[in-house]
């Protein structure tokens, strides 16, 4: 059965205080706003509703924590780098965001969404910035890839790849369609080995650092 079928939505959290305490290894998913990230979370999970998809970009501003049968944790992190929320609005996003990617012990990767057509920008070379000095492997999902033709998902995937070789094995970068629905496997296998390495604890122990 997939790894993330069945997985259960279990409590939001709007600031950093309400995080719940470390139980089981949490894998994060972030992407900018209307990159399609609730979509490719469905997809994943085989599950309509999972996450909410917002008609308006930019306004779901909750972190979701969605338990997998396994133990382990998937946590939607708010879309980031939409224009026209306000100026305090994005900011308490930020703080929230860079508070959860550098301070959760028991975070043991990071799938990052980015719209096929428009890989990362400004805002996803930020998050890969807060993230990367921890060491933890990064999954760059570029979605929507169905809007591409054969030729254009190869370069654009051969080029964000270029780009990132600085990172080496920690970063690892796959095309994904939820209309198609492809992709899937990858990510499961991906994800998979993160939550089997001997690093990762228990499902039910915290992280001791």
């Amino acid at each position: 059965m997939s790894l993330f079928r069945n997985a259960q939505f279990e409590i939001s959290i709007a600031k950093p205080s309400g995080l719940p305490p470390p139980n089981g290894p949490e894998v994060a998913f972030a992407g900018r706003s209307n990159a399609g990230k609730s979509s490719a979370i469905n997809t994943i999970c085989d599950h309509v509703r999972l996450a909410f998809v917002s008609k308006t970009p930019g306004r779901t501003q909750l972190i979701n924590f969605f338990r997998l049968r396994n133990g382990a944790v998937l946590v939607d992190l708010p879309g980031y780098g939409y224009a026209e929320v306000p100026e305090a609005v994005r900011m308490q996003w930020q703080r929230l965001l860079e508070d959860y990617l550098t301070k959760r012990p028991n975070l043991v990767g990071l799938v990052l969404i980015m719209d096929s057509r428009h890989p990362l920008k400004e805002r996803d070379r930020v998050m890969i910035g807060w993230f990367a000095p921890s060491g933890r492997p990064i999954h760059v999902l570029l979605t929507k890839s169905d809007k591409l033709t054969r030729t254009e998902q190869a370069t654009t995937l051969a080029a964000v790849r270029k780009e990132l070789e600085p990172l080496g094995e920690q970063v690892t970068v796959q095309l994904f369609s939820s209309l198609k629905k492809t992709g899937v496997e990858d990510v499961e296998r991906v994800v998979g080995s993160w939550l089997s390495s001997p690093e990762v604890d228990a499902p039910n122990e915290p992280t001791v650092k």
